[in-house]
């Protein structure tokens, strides 16, 4: 008997059993565990694709606009559908806009780890649009019940708990090759109304009658305040150098390599202009003084006719200022509009004298025809000479627009009457505290523009006028012609 016990106390088999009856409601209770927290992690993952969609839909829209918040809304109302599964909502759901709640921002904090408060949000949605850079969009949390039984480590706790989501999403946009210039907006709103007879730089860029009317810009100069009108200079790249005269070959080249975001720019005002008058003029075929800018790069426009003729020197050099005389009988350059009744005299009417300078210039040459009832605009006007082969037309004075053969050979890639400049609404700003002379960081940009030179800087003094006539804009208040230069980005910040 004794034998029998002892064997049956050393006997080993079967203990396995017993340790897997014991451990089995432990192996159980993990595997439902791993399988729970599987589901509520494709839950979250789903939700929150859902909300990093729903939040780069209505970024995609902050373009700076007035009606950038309901272009948002609408994108984010039509454009996302998101499936998510595991829910206590049953088989695979549909997310929404109406499962989620969005609010847009004017700035993010600092670090990622600091909460978004009040100063970073936009409150009055109907007047601040323009300034909403972010959207934040949450989603409403939808039920999960978890396999295992919570009870079973605490009395009265539920397997049952939501799911969210939040994503924070942004938009960007700046411009690559474009000159380090900045233009104080000539059509900035100030409490509802503006100089220029009300017009916005979107409704001036789509109305002819209006973008017509030239416009004098004015360098901003060290304590000079910055208005309606004025112009600066942005900080150029740092590979290209410091000083006027680095300045002056950004803008004088005709393969600007600068690259500014919408939402930060840097001026550089207060820089001698000496070089900068010449950096204008060899867009016009006018020599530089003390030979700078004498490659190929900064060689003149396709058509520099400008109402002026050399009367001194030899006719075998690139024409400088002192050799060109501008009342030369015969010869007409783009007239300035007959009036400036805005902004003291800074802008025009766009009543400029069309038939005196096609009649100058080209004589009984045909024109189309609607210019007879609406006039045009000098750009149109320069652009329809160079495909209508008139570049080349003498004037009764005998002007041509075809460059000198002095000169460099003309850049024909890009377009060197065009100036590209970033628009500031400078009154805005410096209202804000954000002094615009001297060196000014992290200054918004309402857009980008193009802007045509009428005529040649006549003088190298910091009160120099540059007379301009605005083309076009960046965004959807443009008519697309600088496309080619943005830099459009929508990112997942949060």
């Amino acid at each position: 008997m004794l034998r029998i016990v002892r064997a049956f106390w050393h006997d080993q088999r079967g203990i396995a059993l017993i340790l897997v009856s014991i451990m089995l409601p432990a192996i159980i209770g993990f595997s439902l565990l791993a399988i729970d927290m599987s589901r509520v992690n494709n839950l979250h993952n789903d939700l929150q694709k859902g909300a990093d969609a729903f939040a780069l839909a209505g970024a995609a829209e902050l373009d700076g606009t007035s009606s950038a918040i309901t272009r948002a809304d609408r994108a984010i109302a039509t454009l996302v559908r998101n499936r998510y599964t595991f829910s206590t909502s049953g088989p695979p759901q549909t997310l929404a806009a109406g499962g989620v709640t969005r609010r847009y921002l004017r700035s993010l904090p600092a670090t990622d780890n600091l909460p978004i408060v009040a100063a970073n949000v936009i409150t009055d949605e109907l007047n601040d649009a323009r300034l909403a850079r972010f959207v934040e969009v949450t989603v409403t949390p939808v039920g999960f019940a978890a396999i295992f039984p919570a009870s079973f480590l605490s009395s009265g706790a539920s397997n049952s708990f939501n799911v969210g989501a939040v994503a924070v999403a942004g938009f960007t946009s700046g411009v690559c090759d474009f000159t380090p210039v900045f233009m104080c907006n000539p059509y900035e709103m100030v409490n509802g109304t503006n100089a220029a007879g009300g017009y916005t730089l979107e409704q001036a860029v789509s109305n002819p009658a209006v973008h017509r009317r030239l416009i004098e810009l004015r360098k901003v100069g060290n304590g000079a305040a910055a208005g309606p009108g004025n112009f600066g200079f942005l900080e150029p790249p740092a590979d290209v150098g410091n000083g006027a005269q680095a300045l002056a070959q950004t803008i004088a080249t005709s393969r600007p390599i600068g690259c500014y975001n919408s939402a930060n720019v840097t001026t550089k005002t207060g820089q001698n202009a000496g070089p900068v008058q010449d950096a204008f003029n060899v867009r016009f075929g006018i020599g530089a003084n003390g030979n700078h800018f004498d490659s190929a790069e900064y060689g003149p426009a396709a058509n520099v006719r400008k109402g002026a003729i050399q009367t001194t020197g030899s006719v075998n050099q690139c024409a400088a200022m002192n050799q060109l005389s501008f009342t030369e009988a015969g010869t007409m350059g783009l007239p300035r509009d007959a009036t400036t009744p805005y902004q003291g005299g800074r802008m025009g009417d766009g009543d400029w004298n069309f038939s005196g300078y096609w009649s100058t210039n080209f004589g009984s040459a045909s024109y189309p025809s609607s210019w007879d009832t609406t006039k045009p605009t000098r750009y149109e006007v320069y652009r329809y000479e160079i495909s209508a082969g008139l570049v080349g037309t003498a004037s009764t004075g005998g002007e041509i627009g075809t460059p000198s053969a002095a000169c460099q050979p003309p850049v024909t890639s890009v377009d060197r009457r065009l100036l590209y400049g970033a628009i500031l609404n400078c009154a805005a700003l410096e209202a804000a505290g954000n002094g615009l002379s001297g060196h000014s960081t992290n200054l918004p940009v309402e857009a980008f523009g193009s802007f045509f030179l009428t005529e040649p800087v006549a003088s190298p003094s910091d009160d120099a006028s540059v007379m301009v006539e605005l083309v076009d804009i960046t965004g959807r208040g443009g008519q697309g012609t600088l496309d080619n230069f943005l830099r459009d980005e929508v990112q997942l910040y949060r």
